[in-house]
């Protein structure tokens, strides 16, 4: 069974509920799972899969509590060669800045030499009024491969 970091980055809580059913539905997989609210480099495994459920906080900004990580990995610019990572992003499509906040972390993920593992998945919360829903549609379509 595959090992999964779920890092959240939440302003109000909705992507940490989305990461918790997630994480509910990884176990019930039997893959074994952690959610990090304030994620730290030296608490990752590099070799596990990171999915990353993230809000889009202010002009297209990442949730503070995940800020910190994100400025960690700019200012060590770790090799991620090993990492494989999924990104669940949320946000409100009325904003130009659409989801931009997940998008940033994975940009310097991929500076780093991480890879991403499938593609993401962008929830508007315009339409998709109870986001893990398609969150859980969206793992249920490659959970096989893990």
């Amino acid at each position: 069974m595959a090992k999964i970091e779920l890092l959240v980055g939440t302003t109000l809580g909705g992507a940490e509920y989305v990461a918790d059913e997630l994480a509910a539905q990884l176990s019930s997989l039997g893959h074994e799972n952690q959610i990090h609210l304030a994620p730290e480099l030296a608490d990752l495994d590099p070799k596990s899969l990171w999915l990353i459920v993230s809000s889009t906080h202010g002009a297209g900004d990442l949730p503070d509590n995940i800020v910190p990580f994100f400025d960690e990995i700019a200012a060590k610019n770790p090799d991620l060669s090993q990492t494989k990572f999924a990104i669940c992003a949320i946000g409100d499509s009325s904003y130009d800045t659409f989801c931009q906040g997940p998008e940033k972390l994975s940009k310097l993920l991929l500076q780093c030499g991480a890879q991403v593992y499938v593609d993401k998945i962008q929830i508007d919360i315009q339409y998709d009024h109870i986001p893990e829903d398609p969150a859980l549609e969206w793992l249920s379509q490659w959970q096989d491969q893990l």
